[in-house]
């Protein structure tokens, strides 16, 4: 015996009903095109921020403060229209097939809180001892937090790494870095 549910046909839709379903069914495959429009907007936003920066005070090097945040920016841009044009053509995004994970297993929340403590530190201490040093616990940090246990080779390369990048960003780009107790010696 069937029910009167199962003999239910659905109307014919026409008209406005018919437009709102037809976009509702094109948005539908392509969702990602807002995360295109977000990047767009992003890019867009970077470059006049970028482009408005004085640079007669701080320029010291070759490249000067405004190199990095054109070069974000218009990479911005240009991920943005290379993705809209993807998503244009049929392309989609495979769900969760990207990496070899089991969805099942609960997130590592201490890796997590390790990381989180390894920036925090990093913040409050920049201003007291410098980006070097306080750059150097913070990469030293995230790579014990990532499981690497190695004491001797990690605060060299934590060291190397953060004295490195001070010194390019304060050298080359012109962007002031705390240097801290280091600024003598460097």
């Amino acid at each position: 015996m069937s029910s009167s549910v199962d003999n239910v046909i659905d109307p014919p839709v026409t008209g406005e009903e018919a437009t709102r379903r037809s976009w509702r069914d094109w948005w539908r495959g392509r969702a990602e095109l807002g995360l295109c429009a977000f990047l767009f907007v992003l890019g867009v936003l970077v470059l006049i921020d970028a482009l408005s920066l004085s640079t007669d005070f701080t320029q010291r090097g070759p490249l000067g403060p405004k190199a990095v945040p054109v070069i974000v920016g218009t990479l911005l841009l240009v991920v943005s229209v290379l993705l809209a044009r993807d998503v244009l053509r049929g392309g989609r995004g495979e769900a969760e097939a990207g990496e070899d994970i089991d969805l099942s297993t609960p997130a590592d929340l201490r890796t997590v809180l390790l990381l989180a403590a390894a920036f925090l530190v990093n913040a409050v201490l920049i201003d007291l001892v410098g980006f070097p040093i306080s750059s150097a616990l913070m990469f030293w940090g995230a790579a014990y937090a990532l499981g690497s246990r190695n004491t001797v080779r990690d605060p060299l390369i934590a060291a190397v790494l953060s004295v490195v990048t001070w010194f390019l960003f304060n050298e080359l780009l012109g962007v002031s870095l705390p240097g801290g107790p280091l600024m003598e010696v460097l």
